[in-house]
């Protein structure tokens, strides 16, 4: 039986492979996992194509918190959400709600009667 070096490219894949091995059967186990992430990337573009008109973020924690709006706007979408009434919705009652909800105010949370 011939052996296989370490250093060969199949050798190479091999190691790859069982690297990703819990992800690859994470993927396989879930029906809901995508194989690509097409839909992230998509969400990203206004943000790729924008980076080159906005200025400054102000801070790395303004970036930070940017980051924060772009993904919950981006959830909005996802789930079918208008994000401009979802924010309307989030800015008129946070400040009544109580901190330990507060994970009742993400868009798949929000009743979209209540928007």
């Amino acid at each position: 039986m011939q052996s296989l070096s370490r250093h060969s490219d199949t050798a190479k894949a091999f190691a790859y492979l069982l690297k990703q091995w819990d992800a690859l059967n994470l993927y396989c186990s879930n029906e809901w996992a995508e194989i690509d992430n097409n839909i992230a990337e998509n969400a990203l573009r206004g943000v790729a194509l924008g980076r080159k008109n906005w200025l400054f973020a102000g801070s790395d924690s303004g970036g930070e918190r940017a980051a924060i709006l772009y993904s919950l706007l981006g959830t909005c979408r996802l789930n079918n959400v208008d994000p401009e009434a979802w924010l309307r919705y989030v800015i008129s009652h946070i400040q009544d709600w109580r901190a330990n909800r507060v994970r009742e105010l993400l868009p798949w949370k929000i009743d979209l009667i209540l928007i």
